[in-house]
């Protein structure tokens, strides 16, 4: 029997929350959930299509998929057709059934999202965690990949790789060159790539690079709205699944149809909306990236001047700062590795973030993942609307909107230095 604990991050939501209803002060940056609401029109949609009752086919309205596809085709330059998307409640359930059907050998590189691990676990597969350097922005090298393929030369059986660009927990991006390295080396090995893009839409300039752009026969590349639509309770995810991989996108179709079916109706018809877009989302979506980039660089600056190792973000809403230049003063407050770290900023100061060993690192490694996302998103949006686009926001503007953040960012520097 597999045995696992419950997901990192939702433990540490529902932690947080039983915090805040003891009455205890918590700055919640351990949750990856957007702060932005739904857009007007999207929710409009949902409401206007709250009747609709009847089961729809099981790889998603065919509507939405046409609409997924032209998303696909539009933002990312993808030659994606209706009939190569599959929906799903949430692309979490969908990575996890190209896991199941698939049958492959998880590579995954460190640090990635809690769940990927615990997944390919679940479907009794065999897990190889690939390192990364901090000093390379903790992203995977080919050369990595490459060794690894060639260290298991002699391990039959099918391999997956998990991407994931923008990066949670590092907020940090794969670029062209990158990508282009390791689907050489996926291509010689014949690797399946799972390309998690989720936080693509939520690149901080709009510049996300699909990892199908070089690799598209041998890429699933997943997705959906919980990110850059701000709708993560709505569970709608998607996948693109390549002609050359059909009869995988077949088989998930089959596994789906025996285990959840389909995703609620009212919210596929919804997703047509999302997905088709129209002037009021594009806004939105360029001025959530907007605020993100700005808060983000605010917060990246503030841990550097206090000596702590961290990457400026490149798009989604997470750092992945190392606390390791004060490993000393640390170790004599008997801080030895990043889930005590975790545990005694909460006690301490309030600031929930998550250890980085919820994400593969060694736990005696000093990194923790913040989401700085503790802020009010639709105050924030109508507030942003009213500087011109030119104009970068400030602190004072990044104090009177998003002050918790700040205020959390602040909480650490002087527990720090205290």
């Amino acid at each position: 029997m597999t045995v696992l604990r419950p997901s990192a991050t939702l433990a540490m939501n529902e932690r947080c929350a039983a915090l805040v209803k003891a009455g205890h002060e918590v700055y919640r940056l351990g949750f990856g959930q957007s702060p932005f609401p739904v857009p007007p029109s999207v929710v409009a949609a949902l409401q206007a299509n709250a009747h609709q009752k009847d089961y729809l086919p099981v790889r998603g309205l065919g509507g939405l998929r046409e609409a997924v596809a032209a998303f696909h085709r539009r933002r990312h330059g993808l030659p994606v057709d209706a009939d190569d998307v599959l929906i799903g409640p949430g692309s979490k359930e969908l990575i996890f059934l190209a896991q199941m059907i698939y049958q492959g050998e998880l590579l995954v590189p460190a640090p990635s999202w809690v769940s990927y691990e615990p997944q390919a676990r679940l479907a009794r597969q065999r897990v190889t965690w690939l390192p990364t350097d901090g000093a390379d922005g903790w992203r995977l090298r080919a050369d990595t990949l490459a060794l690894a393929c060639a260290e298991h030369a002699g391990h039959a059986g099918r391999r997956v790789l998990i991407l994931n660009s923008p990066n949670n927990p590092t907020g940090l991006s794969l670029g062209d060159d990158a990508l282009a390295a390791l689907a050489a080396v996926a291509r010689d090995h014949h690797i399946l790539v799972v390309s998690d893009e989720i936080y693509g839409d939520l690149h901080h300039v709009g510049a996300h690079v699909s990892m199908a752009r070089h690799y598209p026969e041998g890429t699933l590349v997943t997705a959906g709205l919980s990110k850059w639509c701000g709708a993560g309770g709505w569970r709608l995810g998607t996948m693109v699944v390549p002609p050359q991989l059909r009869w995988l996108g077949d088989a998930m179709a089959a596994a789906a149809s025996e285990t959840f079916s389909t995703v609620a109706a009212p919210v596929q018809h919804a997703a047509v909306t999302a997905f088709t877009g129209n002037a009021e989302i594009e806004r939105f979506v360029s001025q959530s990236r907007r605020i993100l980039r700005a808060l983000g660089r605010w917060t990246a600056h503030a841990l550097r001047d206090a000596g702590i190792a961290v990457d400026l973000p490149q798009g989604a809403f997470y750092l992945f700062p190392d606390f390791t230049p004060h490993a000393e003063g640390l170790r004599a407050r008997g801080i030895d590795g990043s889930d005590a770290l975790c545990e005694r900023l909460l006690a301490d100061t309030g600031v929930a973030l998550l250890s980085g060993s919820a994400f593969g690192c060694a736990p005696e490694q000093l990194t923790a993942r913040l989401a700085y996302v503790d802020f009010g998103g639709a105050e924030a949006l109508q507030a942003v609307g009213r500087v011109p686009e030119a104009e970068e926001l400030d602190t004072p503007w990044l104090r009177a909107h998003c002050g918790r953040v700040l205020a959390a960012g602040e909480a650490i520097v002087d527990w720090l230095r205290t």
